[in-house]
């Protein structure tokens, strides 16, 4: 089973995920950026989903970190904020891709197929 790093501060989003993708893939949790990138050396997950707005270190930061050792691992960012040039800043940090919230479920599962499969 395919392991996914959840890194996101607000309950009812780790929960959403949770949901969604419990039943197919093993997921671990970071809270915060610098735990992100904590557990991505620990655990080497197959996919990170990246909150961009997190305490401690934000996503931009925490990707620029992993991608110094990970460089093939998908990271699909995730952000509230759908402003213009918000995806090419996420792109620009490192993140293989980039997806606006509320997730479109429909969007994640093609975009985990994509990078997973």
């Amino acid at each position: 089973m395919k392991t996914i790093l959840i890194v996101e501060d607000i309950e009812l989003n780790i929960d959403l995920l949770t949901q969604l993708l419990e039943d197919d893939y093993h997921l671990l949790v970071a809270r915060n950026g610098e735990e992100g990138v904590e557990m991505t050396h620990l655990h080497r997950p197959d996919l990170i989903l990246m909150d961009i707005s997190l305490p401690v270190m934000d996503g931009y930061d925490a990707t620029r970190v992993i991608r110094k050792t990970f460089e093939a691992l998908p990271i699909i960012g995730l952000s509230a904020h759908a402003m213009s040039g918000d995806d090419i800043r996420a792109r620009t940090a490192g993140c293989t891709d980039y997806l606006t919230k509320p997730v479109d479920e429909d969007l994640l599962f093609n975009k985990l197929k994509e990078y997973l499969e």
